[in-house]
């Protein structure tokens, strides 16, 4: 094969695999042995983090944009009149190692068109990362995705290579899901999501018996979901996410704003906006819900289906609930703490830590790091000042944003709802 068809292909292949944003590397810590290639920790090449927040550039491509499926929303369905290509396993190889030689890549986020069936696809994506570990020796970062209705032998055998297995819910309601991809099961992204669950719970139990017993995807498993692309409320995305993350131990669920590709009735048009705020405030509301102990009803629910797109989800939620503010910042519990607007956990920290010694007044809190400018309505100090008095949610929610700069500001009086 030739340099140039191989450039060719990267090229394609590279591209094609930009639309899956499930690419984080946090979790991994395979470790190197028998002096092997790599730590776990341009064309093709996207940036990840690491569980202590190193930045790794790991090689994204696509096995094959060849796929037998012809979901609407997907810019390699079959239908689509675009330039296929497909990569030989030895070609992936090659290129992951040469690539690292080169200190390009920490590792590998390999994807796949769906190309004659499920199984098929999964035992060519195993092939490239069992010739990767067992072959070359490297024990770089692999992140491969658990193709839907792979078998239970293969997700087996998958989980004992990679690092991180992810199988794309795609759409977040299986009523989108018929709509846009009729000949998928939406039991199908299930299964291979309980089958990881499960192995990850099998391997855990049998390490502390047996310690040599191999780590199976130590880095968990991940999903998807597109937004924007069907008319689901931002409650349903994220109860569907909260299932998720219970039912399956997900490590991350990610958003990915729907990005018009092909003209389809059922989709919004060419040259719609990509609803890129809308994808913050639910990245937003999904911290809130795994580190900030808020429960999904309280910020969305039967009378506040979507997120307000100009206030952040915690502001939003404490201009409705002003009645249990202001708290004092020297006697809060970290639970209410948290919930203030302008104050993130490291800040909850600072606080409980600094008040141990002494009473916080504004000047401590501004030297701890909160932001002020929206902390301050919402708390009371070792200080006779006090910044609310009788503001109005309205009244307030307006005074926050005069002092507020986002880099999303352009999109707040321009971007709006498809299916409002």
């Amino acid at each position: 094969m030739s340099f140039e068809r191989i450039r060719e292909k990267l090229s394609i292949l590279a591209d094609a695999a930009k639309y899956d944003v499930s690419c984080a590397s946090s979790g991994g810590k395979r470790s190197n042995s028998n002096k092997g290639l790599g730590n776990n920790t341009g064309m093709g090449i996207c940036h990840s983090y690491t569980e202590d927040g190193r930045c790794v550039s790991l090689l994204k491509i696509l096995l094959t944009n060849h796929c037998i499926y012809d979901c609407a929303y997907c810019v390699t369905r079959k239908s689509n009149d675009i330039q296929r290509a497909a990569f030989k396993i030895q070609e992936v190889v090659d290129l992951t190692i040469n690539f690292y030689r080169r200190n390009y890549i920490e590792g590998l986020f390999l994807s796949s068109g769906i190309f004659k069936n499920s199984d098929f696809t999964m035992e060519r994506l195993i092939a490239v990362a069992k010739k990767l570990r067992l072959e070359e020796n490297f024990n770089g970062y692999i992140h491969l995705k658990s193709i839907p209705g792979a078998s239970d032998e293969l997700m087996r055998e998958v989980g004992l290579y990679a690092d991180r297995l992810s199988v794309n819910i795609e759409i977040p309601t299986v009523s989108g899901l018929k709509l846009l991809a009729p000949d998928k099961k939406h039991e199908d992204f299930i299964k291979p999501m309980q089958k990881v669950k499960n192995e990850i719970i099998q391997y855990n139990s049998e390490r502390k018996i047996i310690k040599s017993t191999p780590r199976y995807a130590p880095a968990g498993q991940s999903t998807q979901m597109i937004i924007g692309a069907t008319g689901e409320s931002d409650r349903d995305i994220m109860y569907s996410a909260t299932y998720y993350y219970k039912q399956f131990n997900m490590r991350r669920v990610y958003y990915s704003g729907y990005i018009p590709v092909l003209p389809d009735n059922r989709l919004p048009s060419l040259g719609t906006e990509v609803p890129i705020l809308r994808e913050n405030r639910l990245y937003q509301t999904d911290w809130l819900l795994r580190f900030y102990g808020f429960s999904i009803h309280e910020i969305l629910n039967d009378s506040h289906k979507n997120l307000d797109l100009d206030i952040d989800p915690k502001l939003s939620w404490a201009l409705r609930n002003l009645d249990l503010f202001p708290i004092d910042i020297n006697t809060a519990e970290k639970q209410m703490l948290a919930r203030v607007p302008g104050i993130g956990m490291q800040s909850v920290s600072k606080i409980l830590q600094a008040r141990k010694f002494r009473k916080l007044d504004w000047t401590h809190l501004k030297a701890i790091g909160i932001a002020l400018n929206r902390a301050q309505y919402f708390v009371t100090c070792n200080s006779k000042e006090f910044y609310r008095k009788e503001f109005s949610p309205l009244t307030l929610k307006n005074k926050i944003l005069k002092t507020s700069k986002s880099k999303y500001n352009t999109y707040f009086n321009n971007q709006l709802s498809l299916f409002s």
